[in-house]
Formats: C-alpha cells, sequence, structure tokens
C-alpha cells in the first residue's frame, strides 16, 4: 500500500494543541454540515439512569443535574454501535404509519410520499449499498445478520474435497468469525486442525505484513479449500489489502471471502473490480442502521449466474430443464420474484446476491437502514475517506505530544494512514485501562475498551469532528495522568503516602 505523510505532523505545539485549531479545521471541512444529520447525545442523557430524556426527568424532580449536562457528548465509538441518523425517527413512523392503516397491503401497495412496497424494500437499498462496496446492484443484498450471512456463503463456497480442505483465518479473528469457520469444519467431520490461524509474527506487535500473510497462504495453498479475512482487523483497526491478497489467492486456486464489518461505511472498497468471490457486513457499525439491524451480503457476478444448461453447447429451452446455478442453502425470497407467491415449490434463484435470500427480510430493520443509506448519499465515500483522513492523522498527532515525553501508551494501529480506517487502538500501559475509563465516562466520553489494556478511539467522518477529537485528548490525557500519579503512590502499613 502507499505511504501517506502525517498531515499535521510538522504543525507546531502552539498551534496544534489549542482550540481554535480544531474549531478552524471544521469550518474550513465542507463535510462538517453532515454532523446536524445525527442525534449527538449529552453528556447528561449519557449520564442519566432511567429510561427518557435527561431534561424530562429533571422537570419531574427525578435525577440530579451536573453545570455539563447540556453539553454533546463525545462519541467515538462508531467502531462498535453508529450514532442515530435523525431521519430513522421520520422513516421508521412511517414505516408504523403504513402498517397501521394498510396492513399487509404494506408489503404491495405504493403510496404516494411513502417508501417503496416491503417487498420491494431489498431491491431499494441494493443502489446505495453498492456504491458504498464498489459493486454492481445485483452483487449486494441487505439480508439477515453478519454471522448467518458468513454461515450462508460459507455453505455455498466452502466445499471440502480429500485434497484441498483447509480454512485459512486471521489468528485474531473476531470470535464469531472464528466459531464460524470452526463449524463449518465440524459439519464436514474434518479434524480442527485443518482450521489454520495467521499470528503476527511477533507476540507484542499485532501488526500483519502483507508478505506475511502471502506467505502463510502460499504455504498451504495446495490443501486450502478457502480463505476468510477481515477488511479490517477489529482489535488493531489494521485495514488489509483486500485486492492484493484476493489476487494471490486466485492465483493459487482458492476462492477468497471477506468479512467487512470494520470497513463498510468506513473505508472505499471496490468488491466487483478486486474480483472479491463473497463478502458479508453488519449495518450497525459505520453505517448507522441501529443495534443488531439487518446485515449485508456481496456474490461476485461470476458466481451468481442463473442460468439453463447447454448440451453439446446449445442452450436447452425446454421450461422443465434444471437450472444451472451455484449450490446454496435456499429460501422463498431467493426465488423469482414474480413467481414467489404462487407456492409452486420450485425454486428458481434470482440472478446475483438476491437469490441468496431466505425468508421476508424484516422492513422495520430495512427501513432504518434506508435512513443512513440517505445519509451517506449526501457525500460519496472517497469524500468521507479523505475526511477520515485528516481526522485520524490528527487525534494521532495529538495522542504522540504528551507532555514533552514519552506517553504511558502507544498506538497499535499502524502508523500509515493507508492501512488503517477511522479507528486507532491505543495500548495503556498495565493497571490504567479501568480508571482511565472511569475517568472519562464520567466526563462523557464513549470509547471502545479491549481488556486488558486497549481504548479503540473511531472518529467517524459522518458526524464525528476536530473539535470532538480536541475534547477528548483534553481529558483522556487527564485521565491518564491521574491514573499514572494514583499508580505511582502506595500506602504503607501506619497509612502514610510513599511515592
Amino acid at each position: 500500500m502507499p505511504q501517506y505523510p502525517n498531515l499535521y505532523a510538522t504543525i507546531n505545539d502552539s498551534q496544534l494543541l489549542s482550540e481554535e485549531f480544531a474549531r478552524r479545521e471544521d469550518e474550513k471541512d465542507a463535510l462538517s454540515k453532515l454532523r446536524a444529520e445525527f442525534v449527538i447525545p449529552t453528556k447528561g442523557d449519557l449520564r442519566n439512569k432511567r429510561y427518557g430524556p435527561k431534561d424530562k426527568l429533571l422537570e419531574n424532580g427525578e435525577g440530579t443535574s451536573r453545570e455539563d449536562d447540556d453539553e454533546e457528548s463525545i462519541y467515538l465509538c462508531g467502531n462498535s454501535l453508529g450514532l442515530q441518523p435523525r431521519r430513522t425517527r421520520e422513516y421508521v413512523n412511517r414505516y408504523l404509519d403504513t402498517w397501521a392503516s394498510k396492513g399487509v397491503f404494506g408489503h404491495f401497495k405504493t403510496l404516494e410520499g411513502g417508501h417503496p412496497p416491503w417487498l420491494d424494500l431489498d431491491d431499494a437499498l441494493k443502489q446505495q449499498t453498492a456504491r458504498i462496496v464498489g459493486a454492481l446492484p445485483s452483487e449486494v443484498v441487505v439480508m439477515e445478520t453478519l454471522t448467518a450471512n458468513l454461515h450462508l456463503l460459507m455453505s455455498s463456497f466452502y466445499k471440502p474435497t480429500p485434497d484441498r480442505y483447509k480454512i485459512i483465518i486471521e489468528g485474531k479473528a473476531f470470535p464469531s468469525d472464528h466459531y464460524a469457520a470452526q463449524s463449518q469444519l465440524e459439519h464436514y467431520n474434518i479434524p480442527s486442525s485443518a482450521l489454520i490461524t495467521i499470528a503476527p509474527p511477533s507476540p507484542d506487535d499485532p501488526y500483519l505484513t502483507t508478505e506475511h500473510i502471502l506467505s502463510v497462504i502460499s504455504q498451504h495453498h495446495a490443501s486450502t479449500a478457502l480463505v476468510l479475512l477481515p477488511g479490517i482487523q477489529f482489535y488493531s483497526g489494521q485495514y488489509l489489502d483486500i485486492e492484493l491478497i484476493t489476487r494471490h489467492c486466485h492465483g493459487l486456486g482458492i476462492t477468497v471471502g471477506w468479512d467487512l464489518a470494520h470497513a463498510v461505511g468506513n473505508v472505499p472498497l471496490k468488491l466487483h473490480d478486486w474480483n472479491v468471490d463473497f463478502a458479508a457486513w453488519c449495518n450497525y457499525k459505520y453505517m448507522n442502521g441501529g443495534p443488531g439491524v439487518i446485515g449485508g451480503l456481496f456474490v461476485h457476478d461470476t458466481h451468481g449466474k442463473v442460468e439453463k444448461p447447454k448440451v453439446n453447447g446449445d442452450v436447452q429451452h425446454d421450461n422443465d430443464t434444471q437450472l444451472v446455478y451455484r449450490p446454496r442453502l435456499s429460501g422463498w425470497w431467493g426465488s423469482d420474484k414474480s413467481s414467489r407467491f404462487r407456492m409452486e415449490n420450485k425454486f428458481v434463484p434470482i440472478p446475483g446476491a438476491s437469490g441468496f435470500q431466505l425468508s421476508n427480510p424484516s422492513a422495520l430493520d430495512m427501513t432504518s437502514v434506508l435512513a443512513s443509506l440517505d445519509v451517506f448519499s449526501l457525500t460519496s465515500m472517497d469524500a468521507l475517506r479523505a475526511r477520515s483522513l485528516r481526522l485520524t492523522a490528527y487525534l494521532e498527532e495529538r495522542l504522540l505530544r504528551y507532555d514533552n515525553k514519552p506517553p504511558p501508551y502507544k498506538i497499535i494501529t499502524p502508523a500509515n494512514p493507508a492501512e488503517r480506517g477511522a479507528q486507532l487502538s491505543i495500548l495503556l500501559s498495565p493497571g490504567l485501562l479501568d480508571p482511565v475509563l472511569e475517568y472519562i465516562e464520567d466526563r462523557g466520553v464513549v470509547v471502545d475498551e479491549r481488556k486488558p489494556n486497549v481504548l479503540r478511539v473511531a472518529p467517524a467522518p459522518l458526524y464525528n469532528s476536530f473539535w470532538d477529537i480536541h475534547r477528548f485528548i483534553t481529558i483522556f490525557q487527564a485521565a491518564v495522568r491521574k491514573a499514572v500519579a494514583s499508580q505511582s503512590t502506595t500506602v504503607t502499613p501506619n497509612g502514610a503516602a510513599r511515592t
């Protein structure tokens, strides 16, 4: 991947560390306006232990107030759960009104000023989803959830033989990916030793060089049936070279699939042009669809064809002739839409990714995803990526400048911006995580932890700002100083403090 310099490394401290600098960066960034598309929780909202808006509870004499209750929280956790788009409530209410007033007819009737009929919602999401992942509309579908989609895809693409039966995954893959791959082996009564994991060369550094990944794949290629890797590694935030790894696998005759949970909506993707075989993702992280919302998948056009068989080079047109298509676990929503309600029990798969659908998808879920997709349509992934590079570079440089001395933490996400998305993972010195978290959460900061010592901080380019990062650094570094000071002080048996 290309190397990019840090955009803020040459700016002196008096400028870079100032509140004014962060404010100016936001003012001159045209995409800063997208923040207004989202509901940003206040600090009071986060502290509130009762259901309902903080201000309403206070009016009723419930709870206590603090001076900063009305300030926006510092939400840097889009890698775990994206914030709610403002239009989500409007779209969901429209769905509820349709259900209330039309009942079952909401599946079929086109309503003026409304969304497409529920029967067509999956098609309505294709165009915008395809733009985000770099695919043809026919290659994507919004359906099921992440691990369910991985299982469905592996049931189609993992075809072990006596010679080629191994699955290669990344050693610190998200647990559900590990479980899914392992259970596929168990399904075929293949020993667990057939699951090959790619571990970092150094136990002290999570970084995986592309060369190392390729070498492990090459080492096992003759016995490997499938490679399943993350587009962005959830723990370290490393962005793998999807194009190069896919090309390498194909050169060795290996099918390759990608878990894009942390990549979709975060970095530009070109799944069609990169000839990715299949991919799956969730829509609740950078895609802002809501907790546990419906996911999505990609199947390359070469694998989604539905054709009449040929005999001696001639296509057979007999209506009773069995169609030729990639085998998959089938369901009625993946069958030809025009005949879906004829109940003929003859599966005629929709060409492309839609042919992998199973059941009637949740119209409520798809409505929520549509709200977020309509926000994404206000810009482009390339523009968001450019903004993300600036935000993350600013965060990195602010983290590195700590009291003119080495900080008691290090960034374990690759320093090369081309090898990361919006997330920076911070490895704290032992014993600092819990007191730091307690301090920053009390002051309205939301980040993600990974025990025992890692904080994941992700400025999402759709709604986070340079001002968010400035406020985060101010609070975070104060928390670190306090935790280090407490750690360096012990208490003697007679109660006297000793440093």
